[in-house]
């Protein structure tokens, strides 16, 4: 039983690159639960055009909005183990080489290019991260009015397909209307994974500024946007930083921004396009709009928008994303498939007021 213990904490962490997390300082002042409607100034028309950073909000600006419920109480609580368990060395995530990080989803690494400032930053650069062919069917969505969930915490059950027992998820996500701090971990045995962003509010929605994914060891992303590139603390290349660009956890909530602003404008069948950068590398993510389902969740019934990111390489990861209507558009599934066909399933359980 050691042995499978470590074997799905390992799972866990090689899989669990999905999106969705913040952390805070001690000092820091929780805030109220706020809605915020923001109108682009700018947009992006096409995925080959890069534009200069969005400008930031004035100081002050904000508008409330509704609060959340105190809590929805789970009704499907995670059972403990059988029996006390010890929990198993696990192998350290970095090797004395780096390898690609195992965060969702595991790109290859876009190619080294020349430091250059935003509006240097052509046609040609961008061709190179967009390179992919793309169907028909898809089409890039301009970027318009954007609606931010309130802060939030959202706690969830996470589920393997090779182990008959489940882990705990936790997204704790916090803004007030100027930055945005999200933090998502999982964890089993008293081992965590977790990953976190960081970044400002803009009229664009978010403008992460760094993003980490740490267990035991950390490694992280930097948005330079004033050199126009992302640099790597794990010593990979830097890439070009594009109009738009998310991190692999600020991506699902600006998601939930940009669709909450204007449920109108993605219709079934849109695809959004936008530049996702992991802890290690960048790449292209399509995210192809589905129709809403109802789910049957541990916490309960909800209604949800499901979105897909569908694999374009051979190890591409397969991302699902439901987005729940009735809580501002707040993730409540998220579900990552390997190509082998392996998954983990994070399911809502409870939302709560932040602490």
């Amino acid at each position: 039983m050691g042995l499978t213990v470590g074997v799905f904490l390992v799972h866990i962490a090689l899989l669990s690159t999905a999106p969705l997390s913040l952390g805070l300082s001690a000092s820091a002042p929780t805030k109220p639960f706020i809605t915020r409607t923001l109108v682009a100034s700018s947009t992006l028309t096409e995925p080959q055009k890069a534009a200069k950073p969005a400008p930031l909000l004035k100081a002050g600006q904000q508008t409330p909005g509704r609060p959340l419920p105190k809590k929805v109480a789970s009704t499907d609580a995670v059972a403990p183990p059988s029996a006390p368990m010890q929990a198993p060395e696990i192998p350290a995530l970095e090797p004395e080489t780096p390898a690609p990080a195992p965060v969702l989803p595991a790109s290859a690494p876009a190619a080294p290019l020349k430091a250059q400032a935003p509006e240097a930053l052509t046609s040609e650069a961008v061709a190179e991260v967009t390179a992919a062919p793309r169907a028909e069917r898809e089409l890039t969505v301009k970027t318009g009015a954007v609606r931010l969930p309130g802060s939030a915490l959202v706690k969830y059950k996470v589920e393997a397909n090779k182990f008959p027992f489940s882990a705990n998820g936790e997204l704790l996500w916090q803004q007030d209307g100027q930055a945005y701090k999200a933090r998502l971990s999982f964890s089993a045995f008293g081992q965590t994974r977790m990953q976190t962003s960081q970044g400002q509010i803009t009229p664009e929605g978010l403008a992460p500024v760094r993003f980490a994914d740490k267990y035991r060891s950390e490694v992280a992303a930097h948005f330079n946007r004033e050199q126009g590139l992302v640099t790597f603390s794990a010593n990979t290349p830097n890439v070009p930083l594009l109009t738009g660009a998310q991190d692999r956890l600020s991506v699902i909530l600006q998601l939930a921004a940009q669709i909450a602003g204007n449920p109108g404008q993605y219709a079934p069948a849109t695809t959004v396009t936008v530049q996702v950068v992991g802890a290690r590398d960048a790449d292209t993510w399509l995210f192809t709009v589905g129709e809403e389902e109802t789910l049957s969740l541990a916490g309960g019934e909800q209604r949800a928008l499901k979105l897909v990111r569908n694999p374009r390489l051979a190890f591409d990861q397969k991302v699902e994303l439901w987005l729940a209507t009735q809580l501002d558009y707040m993730p409540v599934r998220l579900k990552i498939t390997e190509a082998n066909g392996d998954f983990i399933d994070q399911k809502w359980l409870s939302i709560e007021a932040p602490p």
